[in-house]
């Protein structure tokens, strides 16, 4: 596999009352195309400020992140626009579809904003909807569909415009075990048809352990996690 990032010494520090809070303490990552990495960590320790760093929602105090060997930061805020509506989808665990939109809307706005015309737009999101088994759906508001269903419309709507990496943030957190599972597996295999990278955020042991690498984040740095594995517990809960 090739290369895709590096992350080199990132930082990340936030400030409370007259303390400084630090995160991220020169954490180093490198990212391959066409792999799934599973980050996994207590709460609290930096997890989601990582995948903000790397979706570019959020600057670095210090460090290096290069993306198909471009330095991120510093950039622009229009650069850092035009990233991630051009290479990145980020999925979020509480979905943040819109609800005044139906399913299919949600998933063109963002290819819309990136500016692709209306008809390209919509017939990709009609593809990812259809690859992730909710094609019959798309015509529904968010408030007409599952837990489940909601989850899939939020990853077609990040794939508009995850064209090189995918970032999910706990994406099955709120979905019970089975449904959970299954949804990861559709990400999965849209993962690999399109040959992303994809970096998830989890607390779920049985999801980490079907990703091709586990990295653990502890004390602002990541370590591999070696034989880490699910106990039975675990494998049947979220």
């Amino acid at each position: 596999m090739s290369e895709l990032a590096q992350v080199r010494g990132l930082c990340r520090a936030y400030r409370s009352g007259d303390n400084l809070l630090p995160v991220l303490q020169g954490l180093d990552l490198d990212l391959f195309r066409g792999e799934m990495v599973a980050i996994v960590g207590e709460s609290g320790v930096g997890k989601s400020t990582l995948l903000h760093l790397l979706g570019a929602l959020d600057r670095p105090d210090a460090g290096s992140y290069l993306f198909e060997g471009r330095e991120v930061f510093p950039g622009t805020p229009h650069a850092l626009a035009r990233f991630r509506n051009h290479d990145i989808g980020f999925v979020f665990q509480f979905h943040n579809l819109l609800p005044e939109f139906t399913a299919l809307e949600n998933v063109m706005i963002p290819g819309l904003i990136g500016g692709r015309r209306r008809g390209e737009a919509e017939a990709d999101a009609m593809t990812f909807l259809q690859d992730l088994g909710v094609f019959e759906r798309g015509d529904h508001p968010p408030a007409q569909l599952s837990g489940g269903e909601q989850q899939r419309v939020a990853i077609a709507r990040a794939l508009m415009t995850a064209n090189s990496l995918l970032l999910a943030d706990e994406p099955t957190g709120n979905l019970d075990p089975d449904t959970a599972f299954r949804v990861f597996e559709v990400m999965r295999g849209v993962q690999k048809v399109r040959g992303l990278a994809v970096v998830m955020a989890t607390h779920n042991r049985r999801l980490a352990a079907s990703c091709d690498r586990v990295l653990l984040l502890r004390g602002g740095v990541l370590s591999p996690a070696g034989s880490w594995e699910p106990t039975r517990q675990e494998m049947a809960g979220p």
